[in-house]
């Protein structure tokens, strides 16, 4: 095939610039450009900045690391990586896109599940959300498909309202549709985050990354980048294939790279692949996710941890269900002061005896309490 990528003469590249990492033949080396281009699917919003321009951002973050002055995250750890914290991994399996350009999707989706997770402080917590409801009937809904892409907002302002169904609601194949398969009870399935927001410093992402989850974050592809096997990747070849979205895990300041989950598969380090800072625009920007919104009863939990800062009626409440399954954090109702004072009395003295309680939560926030 013409078009099909040279692996040998990348990795002589790679050899030359002592860049770090290493090559290999895979199902996409053996593609088409046109074929690969389906691999990726972002394409930068109204108001957002190029690929190039993303480039350019993150390049100067990686000088101001390299010059020692920025991009150490405040009381962040040096290295962290949600796959593995103490053991546990908090990162939900690599899927696979294929040839549809529908990466935004999925790395919102995979953005959103390990927030979930790490909300819940429970790496076992079944999500499995659908990327086909995101993409098939969110995007379509606003002019995108399988040709021409996404980009992060959007698709985080439909995880907001109306939310995303789970995998079995709609399951997910790489062909352009109307939204015809979606499951008629979706809306009493969906998923839905409290809010989002972008993080444009580096040393901020590695906080979040280390206390709150993974985030959001997109690229510039080059065409070795296809050829990835393993290793910390620097573009050293090739022309500019497209703009590719995924969810970064975690990072490393020692050897100054992002971990990052990818949707193709089995491909690269087990469906990952490790960035060097400042490449490719990966860390220009990174989108988190705020929480995620729940409403409903929650009974017979268990008080685990009371949080506080020195702010007015601002206190958190930690949770755990009945099996011992963890909840996570829920703020207390800050709508006046007779409330916020009862209702945290009330949670002080359940913990403090040990005693079950139910409470009633709007949209991740405790507005009343049942104390047994």
């Amino acid at each position: 095939m013409a078009d099909q990528i040279d692996v040998k003469s990348i990795q002589s590249a790679i050899q030359k610039e002592q860049a770090g990492w290493q090559a290999g033949s895979n199902f996409l080396t053996a593609l088409s450009d046109q074929e690969r281009s389906l691999y990726l699917g972002y394409e930068p919003g109204p108001g957002e900045p190029s690929l190039a321009q993303r480039e350019e951002v993150a390049m100067a973050h990686y000088q101001a690391f390299a010059a020692g002055t920025k991009m150490r995250g405040v009381g962040a750890p040096a290295a962290y990586d949600l796959r593995n914290v103490g053991g546990q991994n908090f990162i939900t399996p690599v899927k696979n896109q294929a040839s549809c350009g529908s990466c935004v999707a999925f790395g919102t989706v995979a953005t959103v599940e390990g927030t979930a997770r790490v909300a819940a402080n429970n790496p076992n917590l079944a999500i499995d959300l659908s990327e086909a409801h995101l993409f098939y009937c969110h995007a379509r809904a606003q002019g995108r498909n399988c040709g021409n892409g996404w980009w992060v907002d959007p698709a985080l302002d439909c995880f907001k309202n109306p939310g995303v169904a789970d995998e079995a609601c709609y399951p997910y194949t790489a062909v352009d549709q109307n939204c015809t398969n979606l499951c008629g009870d979706w809306q009493g399935r969906a998923v839905r985050i409290t809010g989002w927001h972008k993080i444009t410093s580096a040393a901020d992402m590695k906080t979040w990354l280390s206390t709150r989850g993974p985030l959001d974050t997109c690229m510039t592809v080059y065409n070795d980048f296809f050829s990835y096997s393993s290793g910390i990747y620097r573009h050293v070849s090739g022309g500019v294939a497209g703009g590719h979205c995924i969810c970064c895990v975690g990072y490393n300041d020692a050897q100054g790279y992002w971990i990052c989950k990818n949707s193709w598969g089995a491909w690269g380090e087990s469906g990952f692949f490790r960035i060097a800072y400042g490449q490719c625009g990966i860390d220009a920007t990174m989108w988190a996710v705020d929480g995620i919104e729940d409403t409903g009863w929650l009974n017979n939990v268990r008080i685990i941890g009371l949080w506080t800062i020195d702010q007015d009626r601002n206190a958190w409440v930690y949770v755990r269900d009945a099996a011992g399954n963890n909840i996570g954090w829920k703020r207390i109702s800050w709508d006046n002061d007779n409330i916020f004072y009862a209702m945290l009395t009330d949670l002080i003295a359940a913990k403090a005896a040990a005693r079950p309680v139910n409470l009633y939560v709007e949209q991740s926030v405790v507005k009343q309490i049942y104390v047994f």
